[in-house]
Protein backbone atom coordinates (compact mmCIF):
# COMPACT_ATOMS: atom_id res chain seq x y z
CA UNK A 1 0.00 0.00 0.00
CA UNK A 2 1.11 3.40 -0.98
CA UNK A 3 0.03 6.67 -1.07
CA UNK A 4 1.05 10.12 -3.90
CA UNK A 5 0.17 13.36 -2.96
CA UNK A 6 -0.18 15.05 -6.43
CA UNK A 7 0.90 18.97 -7.00
CA UNK A 8 -2.18 20.96 -6.53
CA UNK A 9 -3.04 24.15 -9.31
CA UNK A 10 -5.19 25.83 -10.46
CA UNK A 11 -6.64 26.57 -13.20
CA UNK A 12 -7.65 23.17 -13.75
CA UNK A 13 -7.13 21.28 -17.17
CA UNK A 14 -10.13 20.24 -19.29
CA UNK A 15 -14.05 20.51 -19.10
CA UNK A 16 -15.29 24.06 -17.28
CA UNK A 17 -18.00 23.87 -14.87
CA UNK A 18 -20.16 24.77 -17.55
CA UNK A 19 -19.50 21.77 -19.66
CA UNK A 20 -20.05 19.58 -16.70
CA UNK A 21 -23.33 21.07 -16.14
CA UNK A 22 -24.22 21.14 -20.15
CA UNK A 23 -23.32 17.34 -19.87
CA UNK A 24 -25.38 16.59 -17.36
CA UNK A 25 -28.38 17.24 -19.15
CA UNK A 26 -27.46 15.35 -21.98
CA UNK A 27 -26.23 12.46 -19.40
CA UNK A 28 -29.45 12.50 -17.74
CA UNK A 29 -31.43 10.90 -21.16
CA UNK A 30 -29.89 7.78 -20.48
CA UNK A 31 -27.94 7.75 -16.81
CA UNK A 32 -30.26 7.28 -14.25
CA UNK A 33 -29.59 9.21 -10.84
CA UNK A 34 -28.21 5.80 -8.76
CA UNK A 35 -29.02 4.98 -4.92
CA UNK A 36 -26.29 7.18 -2.38
CA UNK A 37 -26.30 4.13 0.45
CA UNK A 38 -24.87 4.37 4.09
CA UNK A 39 -23.16 2.16 5.46
CA UNK A 40 -22.39 1.95 9.35
CA UNK A 41 -20.33 -1.05 9.47
CA UNK A 42 -18.04 1.36 7.03
CA UNK A 43 -18.42 4.26 9.33
CA UNK A 44 -17.45 2.25 12.36
CA UNK A 45 -14.28 1.28 10.78
CA UNK A 46 -13.23 4.68 9.61
CA UNK A 47 -14.85 6.47 12.34
CA UNK A 48 -17.04 9.03 10.61
CA UNK A 49 -19.73 8.57 8.37
CA UNK A 50 -19.69 6.94 5.16
CA UNK A 51 -22.08 6.51 2.25
CA UNK A 52 -21.73 4.22 -0.82
CA UNK A 53 -22.79 5.84 -4.56
CA UNK A 54 -23.82 2.60 -6.24
CA UNK A 55 -22.51 3.51 -9.89
CA UNK A 56 -22.83 -0.48 -9.94
CA UNK A 57 -26.38 0.02 -9.95
CA UNK A 58 -26.43 1.94 -13.31
CA UNK A 59 -27.23 0.83 -16.74
CA UNK A 60 -25.04 -1.05 -18.02
CA UNK A 61 -23.83 -1.87 -14.87
CA UNK A 62 -21.53 1.45 -14.51
CA UNK A 63 -20.56 4.64 -14.71
CA UNK A 64 -19.46 4.56 -18.53
CA UNK A 65 -22.35 4.90 -20.19
CA UNK A 66 -22.18 8.69 -18.92
CA UNK A 67 -19.09 9.19 -20.57
CA UNK A 68 -19.39 7.60 -23.13
CA UNK A 69 -23.00 8.83 -24.34
CA UNK A 70 -21.74 12.40 -24.02
CA UNK A 71 -19.13 11.83 -26.27
CA UNK A 72 -20.90 10.25 -28.70
CA UNK A 73 -23.90 12.58 -28.53
CA UNK A 74 -21.77 15.30 -30.05
CA UNK A 75 -21.04 13.36 -32.80
CA UNK A 76 -21.82 15.05 -36.17
CA UNK A 77 -24.21 13.19 -38.52
CA UNK A 78 -21.34 12.80 -40.75
CA UNK A 79 -19.36 10.87 -38.11
CA UNK A 80 -22.29 9.38 -36.89
CA UNK A 81 -23.01 7.85 -40.33
CA UNK A 82 -19.53 6.36 -40.08
CA UNK A 83 -20.41 4.34 -37.29
CA UNK A 84 -18.28 4.08 -34.17
CA UNK A 85 -15.48 1.60 -32.60
CA UNK A 86 -13.69 1.16 -29.08
CA UNK A 87 -12.36 -1.57 -27.68
CA UNK A 88 -12.75 -2.90 -24.03
CA UNK A 89 -13.11 -5.65 -21.48
CA UNK A 90 -16.02 -4.62 -20.51
CA UNK A 91 -17.83 -1.79 -18.86
CA UNK A 92 -16.89 0.49 -22.06
CA UNK A 93 -17.78 -1.93 -24.69
CA UNK A 94 -21.26 -2.12 -22.87
CA UNK A 95 -21.37 1.91 -22.09
CA UNK A 96 -20.77 2.41 -25.76
CA UNK A 97 -22.58 -0.45 -27.24
CA UNK A 98 -25.96 1.07 -25.14
CA UNK A 99 -25.40 4.70 -26.47
CA UNK A 100 -24.76 3.64 -30.02
CA UNK A 101 -28.37 2.15 -29.69
CA UNK A 102 -29.98 5.27 -27.96
CA UNK A 103 -28.48 6.98 -30.36
CA UNK A 104 -29.01 4.89 -33.70
CA UNK A 105 -25.47 4.82 -34.39
CA UNK A 106 -23.44 1.11 -35.53
CA UNK A 107 -21.00 0.01 -33.25
CA UNK A 108 -18.33 -2.24 -33.51
CA UNK A 109 -16.74 -3.51 -29.98
CA UNK A 110 -12.96 -4.89 -29.67
CA UNK A 111 -12.52 -6.81 -27.11
CA UNK A 112 -9.92 -9.26 -25.40
CA UNK A 113 -10.75 -13.57 -26.34
CA UNK A 114 -10.35 -14.26 -22.98
CA UNK A 115 -13.08 -12.19 -21.87
CA UNK A 116 -15.73 -12.90 -19.35
CA UNK A 117 -18.89 -14.58 -21.15
CA UNK A 118 -21.17 -12.52 -19.52
CA UNK A 119 -19.56 -8.81 -20.67
CA UNK A 120 -19.73 -10.75 -24.30
CA UNK A 121 -23.04 -11.60 -24.04
CA UNK A 122 -24.62 -8.19 -23.00
CA UNK A 123 -22.15 -6.17 -25.21
CA UNK A 124 -23.48 -7.82 -28.35
CA UNK A 125 -27.57 -7.46 -26.85
CA UNK A 126 -27.16 -3.83 -26.81
CA UNK A 127 -26.58 -4.49 -30.91
CA UNK A 128 -23.06 -3.94 -31.43
CA UNK A 129 -20.58 -6.35 -33.60
CA UNK A 130 -18.08 -7.82 -31.15
CA UNK A 131 -14.88 -8.64 -32.76
CA UNK A 132 -12.03 -10.90 -30.73
CA UNK A 133 -9.26 -9.85 -30.78
CA UNK A 134 -5.65 -9.45 -28.97
CA UNK A 135 -5.09 -11.37 -25.45
CA UNK A 136 -4.37 -8.46 -23.81
CA UNK A 137 -6.48 -4.86 -23.75
CA UNK A 138 -3.80 -2.90 -25.21
CA UNK A 139 -3.69 -5.52 -28.35
CA UNK A 140 -7.25 -5.21 -28.44
CA UNK A 141 -7.24 -1.05 -28.18
CA UNK A 142 -4.45 -1.24 -31.23
CA UNK A 143 -6.83 -3.73 -33.54
CA UNK A 144 -9.76 -0.89 -32.86
CA UNK A 145 -7.71 1.92 -34.09
CA UNK A 146 -6.68 -0.30 -36.91
CA UNK A 147 -10.30 -0.93 -37.72
CA UNK A 148 -11.12 2.85 -37.24
CA UNK A 149 -7.82 3.61 -39.75
CA UNK A 150 -9.62 1.29 -42.34
CA UNK A 151 -12.74 1.77 -41.97
CA UNK A 152 -13.27 5.67 -40.65
CA UNK A 153 -15.29 5.01 -37.92
CA UNK A 154 -14.78 7.16 -34.81
CA UNK A 155 -13.04 5.30 -31.87
CA UNK A 156 -14.46 5.85 -29.11
CA UNK A 157 -12.09 6.66 -26.18
CA UNK A 158 -12.56 5.14 -22.95
CA UNK A 159 -10.98 7.92 -20.83
CA UNK A 160 -8.52 10.25 -22.62
CA UNK A 161 -11.42 12.96 -24.34
CA UNK A 162 -12.52 16.01 -22.92
CA UNK A 163 -16.11 14.64 -24.01
CA UNK A 164 -16.05 11.74 -22.21
CA UNK A 165 -14.49 13.36 -18.63
CA UNK A 166 -17.42 15.64 -19.05
CA UNK A 167 -19.52 12.62 -19.09
CA UNK A 168 -18.18 11.19 -15.79
CA UNK A 169 -17.95 14.48 -13.97
CA UNK A 170 -21.42 14.09 -14.14
CA UNK A 171 -21.21 11.88 -11.30
CA UNK A 172 -18.95 14.68 -9.47
CA UNK A 173 -21.92 16.91 -9.44
CA UNK A 174 -24.57 14.00 -8.42
CA UNK A 175 -22.64 13.59 -5.38
CA UNK A 176 -23.05 17.33 -4.57
CA UNK A 177 -26.29 17.48 -4.73
CA UNK A 178 -26.89 14.73 -2.96
CA UNK A 179 -24.65 14.69 0.04
CA UNK A 180 -24.11 18.62 0.68
CA UNK A 181 -22.15 18.11 4.01
CA UNK A 182 -19.39 15.74 1.95
CA UNK A 183 -15.54 16.05 2.98
CA UNK A 184 -14.21 13.41 1.05
CA UNK A 185 -14.60 11.07 -2.29
CA UNK A 186 -13.22 8.46 -2.80
CA UNK A 187 -12.49 7.00 -6.55
CA UNK A 188 -10.86 4.14 -8.23
CA UNK A 189 -8.49 4.67 -11.11
CA UNK A 190 -7.70 3.07 -13.91
CA UNK A 191 -6.78 5.45 -16.68
CA UNK A 192 -8.14 7.89 -15.05
CA UNK A 193 -11.57 9.05 -16.62
CA UNK A 194 -13.56 8.70 -13.77
CA UNK A 195 -11.82 10.47 -11.23
CA UNK A 196 -10.70 13.45 -13.82
CA UNK A 197 -14.00 14.15 -14.07
CA UNK A 198 -15.52 13.70 -10.57
CA UNK A 199 -12.47 16.00 -9.53
CA UNK A 200 -12.66 18.26 -11.42
CA UNK A 201 -16.09 18.81 -11.36
CA UNK A 202 -16.11 18.63 -7.18
CA UNK A 203 -13.33 21.11 -7.10
CA UNK A 204 -14.48 23.87 -9.61
CA UNK A 205 -18.06 23.78 -7.96
CA UNK A 206 -16.64 23.66 -4.30
CA UNK A 207 -14.07 26.53 -4.77
CA UNK A 208 -17.44 28.47 -6.28
CA UNK A 209 -19.18 27.39 -2.68
CA UNK A 210 -16.20 28.60 -1.08
CA UNK A 211 -15.50 25.44 0.60
CA UNK A 212 -13.44 22.63 -0.01
CA UNK A 213 -13.96 18.71 -0.71
CA UNK A 214 -11.21 16.26 -0.75
CA UNK A 215 -10.76 13.51 -3.39
CA UNK A 216 -8.73 10.22 -3.21
CA UNK A 217 -7.78 8.15 -5.72
CA UNK A 218 -7.59 4.62 -5.42
CA UNK A 219 -5.54 1.98 -7.19
CA UNK A 220 -4.97 -1.77 -7.39
CA UNK A 221 -1.26 -2.01 -6.47
CA UNK A 222 -0.73 -3.89 -9.13
CA UNK A 223 -1.65 -1.89 -12.06
CA UNK A 224 -0.48 1.51 -10.69
CA UNK A 225 0.61 3.76 -13.46
CA UNK A 226 -0.55 6.85 -11.31
CA UNK A 227 2.00 6.82 -8.58
CA UNK A 228 5.15 6.39 -10.46
CA UNK A 229 3.66 9.42 -13.27
CA UNK A 230 2.92 11.46 -10.94
CA UNK A 231 6.50 11.15 -8.99
CA UNK A 232 7.89 11.47 -12.56
CA UNK A 233 5.91 14.65 -13.28
CA UNK A 234 4.55 12.36 -16.62
CA UNK A 235 2.06 9.66 -17.78
CA UNK A 236 4.67 6.46 -17.03
CA UNK A 237 4.14 3.00 -18.46
CA UNK A 238 3.84 0.39 -16.22
CA UNK A 239 4.21 -3.38 -16.74
CA UNK A 240 1.00 -4.83 -14.80
CA UNK A 241 1.20 -7.74 -13.16
CA UNK A 242 -2.11 -10.53 -12.51
CA UNK A 243 -4.73 -8.34 -10.37
CA UNK A 244 -8.46 -9.05 -9.95
CA UNK A 245 -9.24 -5.82 -10.79
CA UNK A 246 -9.32 -5.54 -14.39
CA UNK A 247 -11.50 -2.99 -14.68
CA UNK A 248 -8.95 -0.70 -13.27
CA UNK A 249 -5.92 -2.55 -15.33
CA UNK A 250 -4.71 0.18 -17.54
CA UNK A 251 -0.48 0.40 -17.93
CA UNK A 252 -0.69 4.38 -18.79
CA UNK A 253 -2.33 7.39 -17.32
CA UNK A 254 -4.36 9.15 -20.29
CA UNK A 255 -2.81 12.67 -21.02
CA UNK A 256 -5.26 14.79 -20.46
CA UNK A 257 -6.80 12.61 -17.29
CA UNK A 258 -3.13 13.00 -15.64
CA UNK A 259 -3.02 16.94 -16.00
CA UNK A 260 -6.56 17.07 -14.64
CA UNK A 261 -5.69 14.64 -11.71
CA UNK A 262 -2.05 16.31 -10.60
CA UNK A 263 -4.21 19.26 -10.49
CA UNK A 264 -7.58 18.46 -8.87
CA UNK A 265 -6.70 14.93 -6.76
CA UNK A 266 -5.32 15.21 -3.22
CA UNK A 267 -3.76 11.99 -3.08
CA UNK A 268 -3.21 8.48 -4.81
CA UNK A 269 -3.08 5.60 -3.02
CA UNK A 270 -2.59 1.74 -3.62
CA UNK A 271 -4.24 -1.49 -2.11
CA UNK A 272 -3.53 -5.00 -2.06
CA UNK A 273 -5.67 -7.53 -3.78
CA UNK A 274 -6.34 -9.02 -0.66
CA UNK A 275 -7.74 -5.47 0.02
CA UNK A 276 -9.79 -5.42 -2.49
CA UNK A 277 -11.28 -8.95 -1.60
CA UNK A 278 -12.13 -8.33 1.66
CA UNK A 279 -14.04 -4.76 0.44
CA UNK A 280 -15.98 -7.46 -2.09
CA UNK A 281 -16.89 -9.66 0.76
CA UNK A 282 -17.74 -7.08 2.93
CA UNK A 283 -19.91 -5.28 0.19
CA UNK A 284 -21.54 -8.24 -0.11
CA UNK A 285 -22.38 -9.14 3.07
CA UNK A 286 -23.03 -5.76 4.69
CA UNK A 287 -24.38 -3.45 1.99
CA UNK A 288 -25.79 -6.51 -0.05
CA UNK A 289 -24.36 -4.96 -3.14
CA UNK A 290 -22.98 -6.71 -6.17
CA UNK A 291 -19.59 -5.28 -6.63
CA UNK A 292 -16.65 -5.62 -9.03
CA UNK A 293 -13.08 -5.67 -7.83
CA UNK A 294 -12.24 -2.58 -9.44
CA UNK A 295 -15.55 -0.91 -7.92
CA UNK A 296 -14.82 -2.02 -4.88
CA UNK A 297 -11.24 -0.35 -4.84
CA UNK A 298 -12.34 2.22 -2.53
CA UNK A 299 -14.31 0.68 -0.05
CA UNK A 300 -10.53 -0.85 -0.16
CA UNK A 301 -8.76 1.96 0.85
CA UNK A 302 -10.91 2.45 3.45
CA UNK A 303 -10.60 -0.74 4.88
CA UNK A 304 -7.25 -0.48 4.49
CA UNK A 305 -6.61 2.43 6.96
CA UNK A 306 -5.62 4.82 4.04
CA UNK A 307 -8.84 7.25 4.07
CA UNK A 308 -8.85 10.11 6.74
CA UNK A 309 -11.78 10.35 9.38
CA UNK A 310 -12.50 13.89 8.48
CA UNK A 311 -16.04 13.96 8.23
CA UNK A 312 -18.43 12.58 5.79
CA UNK A 313 -16.92 10.37 3.27
CA UNK A 314 -18.59 9.40 -0.07
CA UNK A 315 -16.79 5.99 -1.76
CA UNK A 316 -17.71 5.42 -5.63
CA UNK A 317 -18.90 1.75 -6.31
CA UNK A 318 -17.69 2.55 -10.42
CA UNK A 319 -19.34 -0.84 -11.63
CA UNK A 320 -21.00 -4.32 -10.88
CA UNK A 321 -20.08 -6.60 -14.07
CA UNK A 322 -18.67 -9.75 -12.44
CA UNK A 323 -18.40 -12.83 -13.62
CA UNK A 324 -20.37 -15.23 -11.25
CA UNK A 325 -16.91 -17.92 -11.51
CA UNK A 326 -14.51 -14.82 -10.99
CA UNK A 327 -17.07 -13.83 -7.68
CA UNK A 328 -16.83 -17.00 -6.30
CA UNK A 329 -12.91 -17.39 -6.66
CA UNK A 330 -12.91 -13.73 -4.92
CA UNK A 331 -15.46 -14.12 -2.09
CA UNK A 332 -12.86 -17.49 -1.73
CA UNK A 333 -9.73 -14.94 -1.06
CA UNK A 334 -11.36 -12.46 0.53
CA UNK A 335 -12.49 -14.63 3.31
CA UNK A 336 -9.11 -16.20 3.69
CA UNK A 337 -8.07 -12.45 3.78
CA UNK A 338 -10.75 -11.91 6.60
CA UNK A 339 -9.05 -15.34 8.41
CA UNK A 340 -12.36 -16.71 8.20
CA UNK A 341 -11.11 -19.64 5.42
CA UNK A 342 -8.06 -21.44 6.79
CA UNK A 343 -6.04 -24.04 4.74
CA UNK A 344 -3.99 -26.28 6.61
CA UNK A 345 -1.46 -29.15 6.08
CA UNK A 346 -0.56 -31.71 9.02
CA UNK A 347 1.64 -34.66 8.97
CA UNK A 348 0.00 -37.69 10.64
CA UNK A 349 1.24 -41.11 12.04
CA UNK A 350 0.29 -44.04 9.52
CA UNK A 351 -2.24 -45.80 12.20
CA UNK A 352 -5.79 -45.69 12.62
CA UNK A 353 -8.02 -43.15 14.29
CA UNK A 354 -5.33 -40.23 13.78
CA UNK A 355 -8.25 -38.34 10.85
CA UNK A 356 -11.11 -38.87 13.41
CA UNK A 357 -8.70 -37.31 15.93
CA UNK A 358 -8.28 -34.23 13.89
CA UNK A 359 -11.86 -33.93 13.31
CA UNK A 360 -12.56 -34.12 16.54
CA UNK A 361 -10.11 -31.47 17.83
CA UNK A 362 -11.39 -29.11 15.14
CA UNK A 363 -14.87 -29.78 16.96
CA UNK A 364 -14.00 -29.37 19.98
CA UNK A 365 -12.74 -25.55 18.64
CA UNK A 366 -16.21 -25.12 16.78
CA UNK A 367 -14.36 -24.74 13.44
CA UNK A 368 -16.61 -25.84 10.46
CA UNK A 369 -14.53 -28.91 8.05
CA UNK A 370 -14.60 -28.12 4.45
CA UNK A 371 -12.55 -29.94 2.33
CA UNK A 372 -10.03 -32.53 3.55
CA UNK A 373 -7.40 -34.39 1.23
CA UNK A 374 -5.75 -37.33 3.06
CA UNK A 375 -2.51 -38.83 1.30
CA UNK A 376 -0.07 -41.00 1.27
CA UNK A 377 1.88 -39.73 -1.72
CA UNK A 378 3.69 -36.83 -1.21
CA UNK A 379 7.51 -35.88 -1.80
CA UNK A 380 9.58 -35.51 1.74
CA UNK A 381 6.95 -38.19 3.27
CA UNK A 382 8.34 -40.97 5.37
CA UNK A 383 6.51 -44.70 5.27
CA UNK A 384 5.29 -44.21 8.33
CA UNK A 385 3.31 -40.62 7.15
CA UNK A 386 0.10 -39.64 6.01
CA UNK A 387 -0.54 -35.89 4.76
CA UNK A 388 -3.87 -34.36 5.70
CA UNK A 389 -4.77 -30.98 4.09
CA UNK A 390 -7.85 -29.49 5.80
CA UNK A 391 -9.88 -26.71 5.02
CA UNK A 392 -11.74 -24.91 7.65
CA UNK A 393 -14.22 -22.11 8.13
CA UNK A 394 -13.00 -19.98 11.18
CA UNK A 395 -14.97 -16.57 12.71
CA UNK A 396 -11.79 -14.32 12.22
CA UNK A 397 -8.35 -13.72 13.46
CA UNK A 398 -9.22 -15.36 17.34
CA UNK A 399 -10.73 -17.80 16.59
CA UNK A 400 -8.26 -19.32 13.33
CA UNK A 401 -5.47 -18.63 16.37
CA UNK A 402 -7.77 -21.27 18.46
CA UNK A 403 -7.74 -24.11 16.00
CA UNK A 404 -3.99 -23.84 15.32
CA UNK A 405 -3.18 -23.71 19.08
CA UNK A 406 -5.56 -26.30 19.68
CA UNK A 407 -3.99 -29.07 17.28
CA UNK A 408 -0.24 -27.47 18.04
CA UNK A 409 -1.31 -28.31 22.17
CA UNK A 410 -2.52 -32.14 21.06
CA UNK A 411 1.29 -32.79 19.35
CA UNK A 412 0.40 -31.83 15.98
CA UNK A 413 2.36 -29.58 13.70
CA UNK A 414 0.09 -27.89 11.54
CA UNK A 415 1.31 -25.72 8.27
CA UNK A 416 -0.66 -22.83 7.40
CA UNK A 417 -1.57 -22.34 3.27
CA UNK A 418 -1.21 -18.73 2.55
CA UNK A 419 -2.19 -19.05 -0.78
Amino acid sequence: MASVTPHTRTPFAGPSLDDFEAARGIVARVAQPTPMESSRFLADVLGAPVLLKCENLQRTGSYKIRGAYHRMSRLTAEERERGVVAASAGNHAQGVAFAARELGIHATIFMPVGVAIPKFQATRAYGADVVLSGSIVDETLRAAADFAAETGAVLIPPFDHPDVIAGQGTLGLEILDEVPDVATVVVPIGGGGLISGVSSAIKQRAAREGRSVRVIGVQAANAAAYPPSLAAGAPTDIAITGTIADGIAVSRPGALNFEIIRDAVDTVVTVSEDDIARALLVLLERAKLVVEPAGAAGVAAILAGLVPADGTTVAILSGGNIDPLLMQRIIGQGLAASDRYLKLTIMLPDRPGQLARIAELLAGVNANVVEVLHTRHGRGMQLSQVELDVSVETRGTEHRQQVISALRAAGYDPVVDDD
